[in-house]
């Protein structure tokens, strides 16, 4: 196999998995780099699809005593109920209005325009949320209540405007809702599987079309490095919202932002999807 398509599946799976956990778009980011090294076809398409449960199982490895820990206690311990219920309620809102807004906000807003906004807008919400008082309601994910669960699902939703940040929404929301940093960053974790291993699933049969045994490879090296990068990304993250607040990724999602408009406006990227 060519050395130059592994090199490009290691970088876009590395990209994935830093980026897919921090408040500052993956999608925008791996769009970009899919332009830049000319990985942007069909093919590349649902490559990105396939890395994307690389860092899916970062998550579920990281956490892999709580969530088993969950699976034998449904239906007999009142704690694993409640996780497993606000998990459910939470991820409702972005399942349901995916399905009936995906294709048109795709068709509409992922222009240059929309998506670079999209970063600076966010960017503006952070510094917001975080120069705002932060009166802490609950400390821990065991703490949440239906109704937190279904506000930040509702925060979630707003990640089908590209650009937004899935977990961005979710983190902040979480702050703006009275949620801990590291409860609101650890909540975020855990809606990520069910979200991420639904629109995978549902992406791969979508293009089953385009499977082939001949990409293995491509697919393999992009799993593993989206893998590893973001099971690092993630135990970084916690340790960092300990002591830190979230501003730096506000600045750097401004210019992101810029980024994006610039490499428009001069011809670089063409930021199209089909």
């Amino acid at each position: 196999m060519d050395v130059l398509p592994l090199v490009k599946a290691l970088i876009l799976g590395i990209v994935e998995g830093l980026t897919e956990f921090l408040p500052i778009s993956s999608t925008g980011h791996l769009i970009l780099a899919g332009d830049l090294l000319d990985f942007n076809d069909e093919r590349g398409k649902l490559f990105l699809i396939v890395i994307q449960s690389g860092a899916i199982l970062a998550v579920v490895w990281e956490y892999r005593m709580r969530i088993l820990g969950v699976l034998r206690g449904i239906f007999r311990e009142r704690q694993a109920n409640r996780f497993a219920l606000n998990l459910f309620i939470a991820f409702l809102p972005l399942a349901v209005f995916g399905l009936l807004f995906k294709k048109a906000i795709e068709a509409r807003l992922f222009q240059p325009l929309p998506v670079a906004m999209a970063f600076i807008v966010g960017a503006l919400v952070i510094l917001w949320a975080e120069r705002r008082e932060h009166v802490i309601r609950v400390s821990s994910v065991d703490d949440l209540s239906p109704a937190d669960a279904l506000k930040l699902g509702l925060a979630q939703a707003l990640a089908l405007i590209p650009g937004t940040s899935r977990s961005g929404a979710t983190i902040i929301g979480g702050l703006l809702f009275g949620l801990s940093r590291r409860a609101a960053t650890e909540f975020s974790f855990f809606l990520a599987i069910p979200t991420l291993i639904a629109a995978t699933i549902y992406q791969l049969y979508r293009e089953r079309a385009l499977l082939s045994a001949d990409d293995l490879g491509l697919w393999t090296a992009g799993f593993a490095s989206a893998f590893v990068s973001a099971f690092l990304c993630v135990r970084w993250l916690l340790r960092f919202v300990a002591t830190h607040d979230f501003t730096p990724f506000a600045w750097y999602r401004v210019a992101f932002g810029i980024v994006v408009l610039a490499t428009w406006h001069l011809g670089w990227v063409e930021w199209t999807v089909s």
